[in-house]
Parts: structure tokens; C-alpha cells; sequence
């Protein structure tokens, strides 16, 4: 069976809007018109906020739920976030933490490693973050920096990212067999959507911070961090650590959806799987056609 790319081309966007500049202060209609589409995205509207309001209340009950069992039987949850840029990884983790405990849940969000880590073990240094027994680590970005960043922005040449790809799933089996329970969310969007994004944190005060050099520079680079998603998952998607995508042009449905994942993921007291209810297969999965694409030919 051959795989074919199941997101749009990845330079068609790019060429549709040869013109474009972040600076331009409207964003032009026919990117925000294909913008919740793109990427084949499958469903035309947002969802309302009403509706997500009382979904995200219900299901933080359930996390606490969930934090309440992890500290009784001092187990150690790891929840990796990986995605696009501006895919939402950081609101999506900040809807898990509102109202847990944060002596038992914290996020870990690395800056860039400093002379002495980058003497160390690649690993090493993530390994200092690992939660202890009772506790819920959540990783706005992790060491998969190396598979996608560091690739495509050449901080990491051909021979370390080759060896980064046989050495993950090594090193999350040896986390996953000392009782470490991971869950792997990879967040994607699609081209437009994350060029409307970008352009509403350029003209946003309040947003600028999250738009850095490396973002700016991200815009141009749509195919090659394509081309480093697919083979990552290639490598590292694995039945001791395996890799879901959730789609995220909703950034509503996409919380929600990853909440979903980790409430599914364990057992705790008095559980209501009618408020957790089903996942929506139509923007979560692990298959070909979110790994490699929305189309694919057999």
C-alpha cells in the first residue's frame, strides 16, 4: 500500500499567498475563509461556547477525579504535548491544570538548554522533570524538540536527529516499564489556519510574546516541518508509547478532546464515563490518515 499526503500539498498554501505579510494589519478574506477548513479539517463551525463551557466544567470534575487516584496509589502520569506551531499546545494545557492541585500536576515547558546540558545525555535533562509517585507531569513540548525544531532549524544535524529516533522509543519504554503511565497528544492545524493565528499574535498586545523569531521563521518552513512530523511518527509511534493526533483547528473541540483521551487512558473512583463520553474519530486518531494525511490510495 502506498501513502500519499493526506494534509493539502504542503507548499500549495505557501504559493496561493505569495503576497502575503504578517505586518499587513487585515488578514485577507481568503485566508480566514479557508482557515477552520484547512487541512482537512472536517467540520464547518466552531463549537458554540455554551456547549463547550459545560463540557470542559463537567470533564475538570473528572480530572480532579483522576488526580484524587493518582495520589492514592502513588501512581506517575506523563502527558506529552507536541503539535504546530501555534496549534494551542499551552491553552490546552493550561484547560487541564486550572483547578488541579499543583503540588500534585505542574507543566514542564523547558527554555533552551544551557552549555552544560548540552554536554549531558540528550535525555538527561528531561529525566530531572519525570513526576515522583502521586504525581501528574505535563509537557508543553518535550524532548521531541530534537525530531522537529532542532531538525528543521538545523540546531541538530542529520546524525543526532537519526540517533534521537532509534533512542525514544528506548527511552519511554524504560520510563513506561519502571510504571511510568505516558500518553503522547500531538495537536496539528492546518496551513491557513496557522497563518491566521501568527496574524492575530503579531496585531494582538496581549499575544505578541507568543510569536517568536523561530515562529516567524516557521511560516516559511510548512513543508520541511511536514516532512519531520511524518517521519517522527514513523519512528516513534509505538505499542509501548503510541502517538494520537487530535486535529485542532477548533482549539474547543481539540481540549476537550484531549482531556477525553487521558480520562480514557486510566481507572479511578466513581468514574463517569457518560460524562467523558466517546472520542470524536473524526478529529482523534492514530491511523495512516492522521499521521501521513487526510488521503490516501491503496
Amino acid at each position: 500500500m502506498s501513502k500519499k499526503s493526506l494534509q493539502q500539498p504542503a507548499d500549495a498554501s505557501a504559493n496561493a499567498y505569495p503576497d502575503f505579510n504578517l505586518d499587513q494589519p487585515e488578514l485577507p478574506k481568503s485566508i480566514e475563509k479557508a482557515a477552520l477548513g484547512s487541512g482537512g479539517y472536517p467540520y464547518d463551525e466552531r463549537m458554540k461556547r455554551k456547549k463547550y463551557e459545560k463540557q470542559l466544567h463537567e470533564l475538570q470534575i473528572e480530572l480532579l477525579k483522576l488526580q484524587a487516584h493518582v495520589k492514592k496509589t502513588g501512581s506517575r502520569l506523563v502527558v506529552v504535548f507536541e503539535g504546530r506551531d501555534s496549534a494551542g499546545k499551552g491553552g490546552c494545557i493550561q484547560r487541564f491544570t486550572e483547578h488541579l492541585n499543583p503540588r500534585q500536576a505542574r507543566t514542564v515547558a523547558l527554555a533552551k538548554p544551557t552549555d552544560g546540558e548540552r554536554g549531558q545525555w540528550y535525555f538527561q535533562r528531561y529525566v530531572a522533570h519525570m513526576p515522583t509517585r502521586g504525581e501528574i507531569a505535563l509537557f508543553d513540548r518535550s524532548w521531541y524538540n530534537r525530531a522537529g525544531v532542532e531538525r528543521v532549524m538545523g540546531f541538530a544535524d542529520q546524525d543526532r536527529v537519526a540517533e534521537f529516533l532509534r533512542e525514544a522509543p528506548e527511552f519511554e519504554a524504560m520510563l513506561v516499564r519502571d510504571g511510568i503511565h505516558m500518553i503522547k497528544i500531538y495537536l496539528d492545524i492546518g496551513r491557513e489556519m496557522q497563518i491566521k493565528r501568527f496574524h492575530s499574535r503579531r496585531h494582538d498586545p496581549l499575544k505578541q510574546w507568543k510569536l517568536s523569531d523561530i515562529d516567524l521563521i516557521a511560516i516559511s518552513k510548512w513543508d520541511e516541518y511536514t516532512r519531520a512530523q511524518q517521519e517522527m511518527f514513523r519512528f516513534t509511534h509505538t505499542t509501548t508509547s503510541p502517538w494520537v493526533v487530535v486535529l485542532a483547528n477548533d482549539q474547543r473541540r481539540a481540549r476537550l478532546e484531549a482531556i477525553r483521551l487521558v480520562l480514557g487512558s486510566m481507572e479511578y473512583d466513581d468514574k463517569d464515563a457518560k460524562v467523558i463520553g466517546t472520542i470524536d474519530d473524526k478529529i482523534v486518531g492514530s491511523g495512516p490518515e492522521f499521521f501521513y494525511g487526510r488521503e490516501h490510495v491503496e
